[in-house]
């Protein structure tokens, strides 16, 4: 919808509609994406960046809506982005300095934003027959900053998908999909909750294993059975007693100072890499 503010006849070249109201409904729309409420009633999210919007687009996916500000067709990268939205069909928004700095993250600001359906991934179906790549279960992970980190190594190491257990941050966040570097467009993202995944992990035909401090095998050592089924806990009390009962193996990451833990995404690409050594070859 356009409102009395927006000048609504496109240029000669584009289908984009130019914007220069803060009260233009879209504008409205897109800015409460940065909530997580209107994120879950909109099932959309936004991906800031020419970077993301060219992953996205390469993974398979066309946005609702595109927000692209001044100068931002001066480059080939913009106007082919741009232009591979408007084919899509998305509403494109051409908006004014003062619009796209009321849209944009105040830090590192981008000129182009592109608005999606959200996806959420089947839980795999544990067979014999399963694809040997490992899958990721983060525990009530609350730091939308490490998921989108985890998001971008599981994409790296060749992992099938993340499984968000309990009550998790949400992987739409700005934060996470920032910090995801686009793989958000390419990682399977499924949630569970802790039935369902007390009975994947019985089932799972591979290695189940959890980083503790109980643990009694090095990480190194242990024998990572594919497809393994990677269990991480929070980032403060590491895993339940409940998801630490259904690994089948506990392993610990050896430190020499004085802290008993790492950050949650350093300590998962640590178990990934070491899980896919054999896979991950120059």
């Amino acid at each position: 919808m356009t409102s009395s503010a927006d000048k609504s006849s496109p240029s000669p070249t584009s289908t984009s509609r130019v914007v220069t109201s803060l009260q233009n409904d879209t504008v409205k729309l897109v800015r409460s994406l940065e909530m997580r409420k209107a994120r879950r009633e909109t099932n959309l999210f936004a991906a800031e960046g020419a970077s993301l919007l060219m992953t996205a687009r390469e993974q398979g996916w066309t946005p609702k809506i595109l927000v692209h500000g001044p100068g931002s067709g001066d480059n080939a990268v913009s106007r082919g982005l741009i232009g591979w939205a408007e084919r899509a069909g998305a509403d494109c928004l051409d908006v004014s300095s003062a619009v796209l700095a009321k849209i944009a993250a105040k830090d590192n600001p981008q000129s182009l934003i592109g608005v999606f359906e959200q996806r959420w991934a089947a839980l795999p179906e544990p067979t014999s027959a399963m694809k040997p790549s490992p899958w990721v279960v983060l525990e009530s992970i609350r730091d939308p900053g490490n998921l989108g980190t985890i998001l971008r190594t599981a994409d790296a190491a060749g992992a099938a998908g993340v499984l968000l257990l309990g009550q998790t941050c949400d992987p739409f966040a700005h934060e996470a999909v920032r910090a995801s570097m686009g793989s958000l467009f390419a990682v399977p993202i499924a949630r569970i909750d802790e039935a369902a995944f007390l009975s994947l992990a019985a089932r799972w035909p591979g290695a189940v294993v959890g980083t503790h401090l109980e643990g009694r095998q090095d990480f190194r050592a242990a024998n990572y059975a594919a497809p393994a089924l990677l269990v991480m806990g929070t980032e403060g009390e590491g895993l339940s007693p409940s998801a630490a009962a259904a690994c089948r193996t506990l392993v610990r990451i050896p430190m020499a100072g004085k802290l008993d833990s790492l950050n949650l995404a350093v300590a998962t690409a640590l178990m990934l890499y070491e899980i896919q050594r054999a896979t991950l070859k120059l």
